[in-house]
């Protein structure tokens, strides 16, 4: 092989390289939150009772959502806010919903912008005030009391899950599956790319040490994805109460399944 031939492979390869790095920092938001759209059912049609609602953001984002009173009824209930992953939305896991939420809770949940029914664009700060916004729908509610207002983020969604119980009186976290950081993520997944590309935070590990309230973490003991080291490092950085839940044989998606009653119980026993 010619000089000249190498010299073109590695300036081609470079070439390469440095477009690919290029598209991670122009794109890397719509990695982190791919948005897939579908249309919002009727929680009456599944044969759930609640209602579809609807809310704004600041910028004028109309976002989609289900309201679930609790199946216990009660003059005072406690409220459950329901942050999912970054490739779901209320269309896919509504199942989910149904199987394992708290009877004695009424559980809000909304899609991000631009995800689902809701519109508008994901990025950080949207889906930050995505959660905020669902806080103060959820805290309105007849019913709802004030002081027992928990919040479950999973995957992604325990980010925006630790930034809504950080920023507010929540009476507890749930996480299950969280990360430590965007940019521990991208060493663990796209090390060969240089983690200075990384514009999205979404660090559950500094964000977690302003969460006051109790936390309980779940984890799949064979999560790929998002390794359980790194639950047990956040886990580890709660300043308050905590419980660290391993799912045995769970990956990243099955948790819930193979948690099986052991998850719902403690989900249970966690939103009093």
């Amino acid at each position: 092989m010619s000089g000249v031939l190498i010299l073109r492979l590695v300036l081609g390869g470079a070439i390469g390289y440095a477009a690919i790095c290029s598209l991670l920092w122009l794109f890397q938001e719509r990695l982190a939150f791919p948005a897939p759209r579908a249309a919002l059912p009727d929680p009456g049609s599944l044969g759930l009772d609640g209602e579809r609602i609807n809310l704004r953001l600041a910028d004028g984002t109309q976002l989609a959502g289900w309201y679930l009173p609790p199946r216990d009824r009660a003059t005072s209930f406690p409220g459950l806010l329901w942050f999912y992953g970054n490739r779901e939305n209320i269309a896919t896991i509504w199942p989910v919903i149904r199987d394992v939420r708290p009877r004695a809770a009424a559980l809000l949940v909304v899609d991000y912008p631009g995800y689902g029914a809701s519109g508008g664009r994901s990025s950080e700060a949207r889906v930050y005030a995505a959660g905020t916004a669902a806080w103060d729908a959820l805290a309105a509610r007849p019913g709802i009391d004030p002081n027992r207002i928990y919040v479950y983020g999973r995957s992604v969604g325990t980010s925006v899950a630790t930034h809504v119980a950080a920023s507010h009186p929540a009476a507890g976290l749930i996480l299950e599956s969280p990360f430590t950081s965007a940019r521990a993520m991208a060493r663990r997944h796209y090390g060969i790319f240089p983690s200075g590309l990384v514009r999205l935070r979404l660090d559950n590990l500094a964000t977690i040490a302003r969460v006051a309230c109790p936390v309980l973490v779940l984890h799949g003991t064979v999560d790929r994805l998002v390794p359980t080291a790194m639950g047990r490092q956040v886990a580890a950085a709660a300043p308050g109460p905590v419980e660290l839940v391993l799912i045995e044989g769970a990956g990243h998606n099955d948790t819930y399944t193979l948690g099986g009653a052991q998850y719902q119980r403690k989900l249970a026993e966690f939103v009093r």
